[in-house]
C-alpha cells in the first residue's frame, strides 16, 4: 500500500483528527516560509527577519519592522490552497477537530474552517497599545509608515513575536486538543520552532503523519512520513 493510502485509511479509520501546521502550508497560496533555500531567512536585509520580528525590534525600531512587516507578510489578497480547502472538509465531516498553526495569514479562516488555534496570532487583529482600540488588517497593511491610533499611539499585530510568549489560552486547548486526539497529522513544518514543537510530545492517539518536503527531527517517532509538497498529497485524500 502507498503512502497516500495509508493515511486515507487513517483518515477513513479516526474520528478525533487534529492538524498541525507551519509555514509549508501556506508556500503553495505565494506565502514565503523563513527557513527553506528561498525562504525569508536567505533574503538580504539590513537585519536578519527573525531580529527584526522581535519585540525588542518592534519597539525600538518600529519604522524598520512596519516595512519589512507590510512588504513581507500581508496576505489581504492571498488565497487558500488545496491543503486549506481538504481541512476545511474534513472539519465539516466531523472528524477534525481543531487545527493548530504556527501561521499567521489568516488562510484558515478564509477557506471556512471554524477551530483554529493561532498558535502565534494573526495579522487580522490589531490594537492600540496606549488605549487598546482594535484594527484591522486593511487599516495597518494600507497605512502610512507607522500605523497610529486616533489617540496617537502606536499599533501593534496581535502576533506573537520573538520574546514574546504564547496565549496561555491557546497553549491549554492545543495540549488539550493534542493529547486526545486518535490521529495527529503535522506538515509544512520543520519543527524547528519551540515552544511550538514541544506540545508533539503530549500526543498519545494511534497515528502519527509528518508531511514535510524535508525530513525533521521528528520522524523517527512517526507512525507514517511523506517527503512531498502538501499539494500534491492533500489533492489526492477524499473526505467521507
Amino acid at each position: 500500500m502507498d503512502n497516500i493510502s495509508i493515511l486515507q485509511k487513517y483518515i477513513d479509520e479516526c474520528h478525533n483528527i487534529v492538524f498541525f501546521g507551519g509555514a509549508g502550508v501556506s508556500t503553495e497560496s505565494g506565502i514565503k516560509d523563513f527557513r527553506s533555500v528561498d525562504g525569508l531567512y536567505n533574503e538580504k536585509y539590513d537585519y536578519p527577519p527573525e531580529t527584526i520580528l522581535s519585540r525588542t525590534f518592534f519597539d525600538n525600531h518600529p519604522e524598520e519592522f512596519y516595512t519589512f512587516y507590510k512588504d513581507k507578510l500581508n496576505a489581504l489578497n492571498i488565497e487558500p490552497n488545496i491543503t486549506h480547502k481538504f481541512l476545511k472538509d474534513l472539519e465539516d465531516s466531523g472528524k477534525l477537530k481543531a487545527i493548530v498553526t504556527q501561521n499567521i495569514d489568516g488562510l484558515h479562516e478564509k477557506a471556512g474552517s471554524k477551530n483554529v488555534l493561532l498558535l502565534h496570532g494573526t495579522t487580522y487583529q490589531n490594537h492600540c497599545m496606549k488605549c487598546h482600540k482594535s484594527y484591522s488588517a486593511e487599516e495597518v497593511f494600507n497605512s502610512k509608515g507607522i500605523p497610529k491610533c486616533s489617540c496617537g499611539g502606536i499599533i501593534k499585530p496581535d502576533v506573537v513575536l520573538y520574546e514574546e510568549p504564547l496565549d496561555d489560552n491557546v497553549v491549554t486547548k492545543t495540549i488539550k486538543a493534542i493529547s486526545e486526539c486518535e490521529l495527529l497529522i503535522i506538515a509544512g513544518t520543520s519543527l524547528a520552532v519551540y515552544p511550538a514543537a514541544s506540545f508533539i510530545h503530549y500526543f498519545r492517539g494511534k497515528y502519527l503523519v509528518i508531511i514535510n518536503k524535508d525530513s525533521t527531527s521528528f520522524d523517527n517517532a512517526a507512525t507514517l512520513v511523506i517527503h512531498d509538497k502538501l499539494g500534491n498529497v492533500f489533492s489526492k485524500l477524499k473526505v467521507d
